[in-house]
């Protein structure tokens, strides 16, 4: 579905990503872990369009995407849920999931979309008419997720969705991305917290100051060492 070849970034001087190889196939549920400064959210800003390319290319269902407008790509079925959420805090809730179905492919069944959206999270049901940015961190993120929904994604690049969250909501995080699993999304998961990330995916990249590192099943790579010592904070 999605294949990266060569792909370089560079932010003027500073090489951001190094000749990135990566390939999701449909349905899978792919992690992207590294330490911070590693290339992660570039990678998927590259790939929504909000950052070009340097060198190298992007296919998505076998077209070229490396390059194209956002909304391009967005038209395409690829959504991008920021790192820090990024709602609308001046809109309401409804408002906001009914930005996320702005575009042609998705416009047509807005209001079940809708109704998906709040089966799923019925708290944003509940203060569907509150204004964005009076929402807790943890409602942010689920209008986050809710308004990627909205847009019906075949290609779904989540990054850091449980920055900042408590345990309990983080819980919410891993319910949320496991519907969309279920719905046949194809994800890329962006996750410092790389336990996490490496249990809700079944293939996990590694990347270290803009390269591959290490590649491999996700059940492989949470049981190397240097993964618990790099990314997990402790000791296998």
């Amino acid at each position: 579905m999605l294949h990266i070849r060569n792909l370089s970034v560079n932010y003027g001087p500073v090489a951001a990503l190094r000749s990135l190889d990566l390939d999701i196939e449909a349905g899978e549920t792919v992690a992207l872990v590294g330490s911070n400064g590693a290339g992660k959210s570039t990678t998927l800003r590259t790939i929504s369009g909000l950052v070009a390319p340097s060198v190298g290319s992007i296919e998505f269902l076998g077209e070229p995407i490396g390059g194209l407008r956002p909304d391009a790509i967005v038209a395409r079925g690829v959504v991008h849920v920021p790192e820090g959420r990024r709602i609308f805090p001046r809109l309401t809730v409804e408002q906001n999931l009914t930005v996320g179905a702005h575009c042609a492919r998705a416009a047509p069944n807005r209001r079940r979309s809708r109704d998906e959206v709040y089966a799923l999270f019925p708290r944003l049901r509940e203060r569907r008419r509150q204004m964005g940015g009076s929402l807790s961190g943890g409602e942010q993120q689920m209008l986050a997720f809710g308004r990627a929904m909205m847009a019906q994604p075949t290609l779904l690049l989540l990054d850091e969705p449980s920055l900042g969250l408590a345990p309990i909501l983080v819980d919410e995080v891993a319910r949320a991305i496991a519907h969309f699993r279920s719905e046949g999304v194809t994800i890329l998961l962006v996750e410092q917290n790389a336990e996490l990330a490496l249990t809700l995916s079944s293939r996990g990249y590694v990347l270290e100051t803009g390269s591959l590192s290490l590649t491999g099943d996700s059940t492989a790579l949470i049981a190397r060492p240097e993964i618990w010592a790099s990314y997990l904070g402790k000791e296998a």
